[in-house]
Parts: C-alpha cells; structure tokens; sequence
C-alpha cells in the first residue's frame, strides 16, 4: 500500500552540515579503499540531489522520513536496507536517487 504525503506545508530549510575545519586530522580520502573509490559520488552530482523536486516531495513522506531515520540510526545498516530494499516506497527513493547522480543512458538513440 502506498503512503500518500501530506499536504504540502511550509517547513524550515534543513540546517546546513557544517564546514570541516581546515585543520582536519583526516578527510575522506583517507577512510576510502580502492573498492570504496569506485562508489564514490562526486560532489557536483550530489548536489543535484538537493535541487530535484521530486526527490523533495517523496521526502515530505512521513514514512519514508521515519524509514530513513532508522536506517541511519541502526548498528547493522546492511541488513537493514537489505529489508528495506523490499519497501516499494524506499526503492522508489533509492530508484530517484540513483536517477539523479546515474541518469540511465539513452538506449536505441539514432545518431542524428
């Protein structure tokens, strides 16, 4: 059963993550392997996360909200969104996400 959001409300912007200070010890590149660095997202692409409506009207979702909380909040986030992988509304998240920093290549294009 699909979840209908609610009706559309004005909400404060989400609060900005926070700048590492220049003085970091460490930065991502130094917790990323080989492996790791094939799953890398470039920022650029990222940030097109934040900019598609789409995505922001499946977040206006109370339940996808709550699913997503959980996940980021659970000690063994694999197995967890190995459950969730099974939600129809997380995978239309998961789908819209990929959609944005993956866009599918034209398939069957005739070069002009």
């Amino acid at each position: 059963e699909r979840c209908t959001p609610e009706p559309k409300r004005e909400q404060e912007p989400p609060a900005a993550l926070p700048a590492p200070p220049a003085d970091s010890p460490w930065s991502v590149d130094d917790i990323l392997s080989e492996d790791d660095e094939r799953d890398r997202v470039p920022l650029q692409k990222l940030k097109l996360l934040g900019e598609s409506e789409e995505l922001r009207t499946l977040l206006l979702n109370p339940h996808l909200r709550q699913l997503l909380i959980t996940v980021d909040q659970a000690e063994d986030k694999s197995s967890l969104m190995k459950k969730y992988m099974q939600e129809p509304l997380f995978v239309e998240f998961a789908d819209c996400c990929l959609g944005i920093v993956e866009p599918p290549e034209k398939e069957n294009v005739l070069p002009e």
